[in-house]
């Protein structure tokens, strides 16, 4: 059995479909997930989410000790903030791939300097929420490379 993917979601969204539905449509993280898992095929997938810092770091411990064969994040908020979740990503040695809904280098200013890119071996921007089906794509070819 192969390694699991971790993809794990930072704060606000659990809120996908209502959320500023402008910005990352109105496809909900139910919707995502199944997509995830559709696109994984037979590749296991450890799919989370949490508003809190400390339980994304946990899932990065956790993605490290399984081991899990890479990690897709999507960091939301804690992109821009999260020493932690940088120093978390920084131990784990599979591939990473940083992933956003939207194009953070389309928007405000705040949203430009992304701490994880500095860890990440690839970053997916703008694709919507197909770009997670994409990101699983990617992992998989990276695990088997």
């Amino acid at each position: 059995m192969a390694n699991p993917i971790y993809i794990l979601n930072g704060p606000n969204l659990n809120r996908l479909g209502t959320r500023e539905p402008e910005i990352y449509g109105h496809t909900t993280l139910v919707q995502v997930e199944a997509m995830c898992r559709e696109a994984a095929g037979a590749t296991p997938v450890e799919f989370h989410q949490s508003n809190r810092e400390y339980e994304i770091i946990e899932w990065v411990h956790e993605a490290i000790d399984a081991p899990a064969g890479g990690i897709i994040i999507n960091p939301a908020a804690f992109t821009f903030t999260s020493i932690a979740i940088l120093d978390a990503l920084k131990m784990f040695p599979g591939p990473i791939i940083e992933l956003h809904i939207s194009n953070i280098h389309r928007r405000d200013a705040i949203y430009h300097n992304s701490l994880v890119s500095k860890v990440a071996t690839a970053v997916i921007a703008g694709l919507g929420p197909s770009g997670y089906r994409t990101a699983v794509g990617a992992m998989k070819e990276l695990i088997l490379a």
